[in-house]
């Protein structure tokens, strides 16, 4: 699956966002290590802290089903307005993931790339436990 086909499942997963609070519909597609692709979508609740974010949903599904390493991740919103993953779901990137993870944002004029280390820089990972 190229970059445009994970934009485009991206895409599609915006399509199932249930956003009524805030109407601004997010969708992540992750990709693994090995090609398979796992989608997410944000899922709002009226009490915003029980609401959870497209990445992390992508991420969990691909991490349920036994992947532990993701080649890219692509974000998009109804809007199409560039949007990046939030601090929130860049520091659950950064448990699975390098600095080399790429970042691939739906943007108005195109795609936008960005690698998680550029996103985060100096991440909090499990060695700082230690």
């Amino acid at each position: 699956m190229d970059d445009a086909d994970l934009i485009d499942a991206a895409r599609k997963a915006v399509e199932q966002s249930y956003a009524p609070y805030s109407e601004y519909y997010v969708g992540a597609a992750i990709a693994t290590a090995d090609g398979a692709v796992f989608s997410g979508c944000n899922i709002e609740n009226a009490n915003y802290s029980n609401s959870v974010h497209a990445e992390e949903l992508a991420l969990s599904k691909a991490v349920e089903a036994g992947h532990r390493s993701f080649d890219r991740i692509a974000v998009s919103s109804a809007r199409r307005d560039g949007v990046t993953p939030c601090g929130m779901c860049r520091q659950s990137l950064a448990e699975f993931c390098g600095d080399d993870l790429r970042i691939i944002c739906d943007g108005p004029d195109g795609r936008v790339e960005y690698t998680l280390g550029e996103l985060l820089p100096e991440t909090i990972t499990a060695s700082h436990l230690q």
